[in-house]
């Protein structure tokens, strides 16, 4: 059975190649046919080439996933801590770098006049706060839809995306405390370098939690494998919990049976799922054997094709916001927001096709976590820093930045609805995720009437 799944999930892989493969080539040409057809194709020229930028971050980022896998695998980091940390920043680190970036090219731009710098810094980093918040609405709207469809089709079985109470009641509140924050801040008139410093506390804070119910989930697990190693994987479960409740543990009947389901699997230890001994690159025509050298060169080169496929992006991003004569917020909320999230997509997806369809939906959650929390925090203190620690600004001309109020209001909105139709029978299935689509285009079509003046 472990063979079978493990040559169709390699068969799996090489179509998902093959399809990136053809997805680049026909961007490649097309930039190519934009080009020589001339400036009035500009607009198809960018769209094509951020096409392709979200193609070469998600390869960057696949390899730098399976390193960091190896890494958290090697230093015995649990799979929880390792999903809020180490792939957190695998499939986040293109909104970090998207946001340096903003504030850089930005501040660059403003050449050494003190009040230049404070309004490019303004710019860039409202540029920041849209790509972070317009990715926190995709990974929380439309990632667990694409899971919840894709699974409808291909996994007949069991066609919805079960979603665990912990899940929704442990990284989904967070989730939305910490979006809670991020609006209150973004309410006052501007951002200063402390704000950072109490995101980054948050995010330890929340690292700490995943560590402790790490630890409190494996002596559970022990417990109850103890209890059927003893007594034989056909005793009643609801005597094994509550022997296991008179220990002092508190578990829940549906966790028990999950943990038999687990036993009889073969796979005691369902916090780690796989080992990971080579990472993928260019399309898995080649595989690095990992170690603890390889992992971290693997790690260090996939950030420098990340952030070099990220710089192209904001370029592209400030180009097609030129050209439409629209603020950059609004398409950065939208643009860039997107092409950074394709890996979280791609993780989440996986994750769903294994049959862990709570680590699919937590990897949104966390990915919002840290973008919120890390995000948002490390180019506010660049830019600090580079305007000799003075805040940023998020008004102009006296007003809020253009398109600020709705999207502080609308992200508090749209994630509690979401969190709703989780809860909802605690499963996702294809009719919600069309509905969870819908509520993503209420989003865009709030960015599109922003760009025109016609919303706050």
């Amino acid at each position: 059975m472990s063979e079978d799944r493990s040559a169709a999930t390699s068969d799996n892989a090489s179509n998902a190649n093959r399809i990136w493969l053809s997805a680049m080539l026909v961007s490649v040409s097309a930039m190519v046919l934009f080009y020589v057809l001339g400036p009035e194709w500009g607009l198809a020229f960018l769209a094509a080439e951020i096409a392709l930028i979200s193609i070469v971050i998600a390869q960057a980022c696949d390899p730098f996933a399976d390193a960091a896998q190896f890494v958290g695998q090697t230093l015995k980091v649990p799979g929880s801590v390792r999903g809020a940390t180490l792939d957190a920043v695998a499939s986040s680190m293109p909104e970090l770098f998207c946001g340096i970036f903003f504030v850089l090219t930005a501040l660059s731009s403003a050449g050494a006049d003190e009040q230049a710098a404070i309004l490019a810094g303004s710019e860039g980093y409202g540029a920041t706060i849209a790509t972070c918040a317009g990715s926190a609405v995709y990974n929380m709207i439309l990632i667990p839809a694409f899971c919840a469809i894709v699974i409808s089709y291909f996994r007949t079985e069991r066609p919805s995306i079960v979603v665990d109470d912990e899940v929704i009641s442990r990284d989904g509140m967070w989730c939305v405390s910490c979006q809670i924050l991020m609006v209150l801040f973004l309410f006052q008139d501007h951002m200063y370098w402390w704000m950072a410093c109490v995101f980054m506390i948050l995010y330890a804070v929340y690292v700490y939690q995943l560590y402790r119910d790490a630890r409190l989930w494996r002596r559970q697990m022990l417990a109850v494998n103890d209890i059927f190693a003893a007594r034989g994987t056909s005793c009643d479960i609801g005597a094994v919990t509550e022997q296991i409740r008179g220990s002092g543990l508190k578990v829940s009947h549906n966790f028990v049976a999950r943990a038999l389901d687990d036993l009889a699997a073969g796979n005691n230890n369902a916090d780690e799922i796989g080992d990971t001994d080579s990472a993928g690159v260019l399309f898995g025509c080649f595989d690095i054997p990992l170690t603890r050298i390889s992992a971290w060169v693997v790690i260090g080169a996939s950030s420098v094709v990340a952030a070099v496929a990220c710089y192209f992006l904001v370029n592209a991003t400030r180009e097609i916001a030129t050209a439409l004569s629209v603020p950059t917020f609004f398409v950065a909320v939208i643009v860039a927001a997107a092409a950074s999230s394709v890996p979280d997509t791609l993780l989440a997806i996986g994750a769903a096709m294994r049959g862990d369809d709570s680590g699919a939906v937590s990897n949104a959650f966390g990915s919002n976590i840290f973008d919120v929390c890390i995000c948002l925090s490390i180019p506010l203190l660049v830019n600090s820093y580079l305007t000799g620690w003075d805040p940023v600004s998020l008004l102009q001309d006296g007003k809020p930045l253009p398109g600020l109020v709705g999207l502080r209001t609308l992200l508090v909105i749209l994630t509690v609805i979401t969190l709703a139709i989780m809860w909802h029978n605690r499963e996702l299935t294809r009719k919600k995720a069309f509905i969870l689509c819908g509520l993503y285009a209420v989003f865009i079509c709030y960015a599109v009437l922003g760009s025109m003046g016609f919303a706050a």
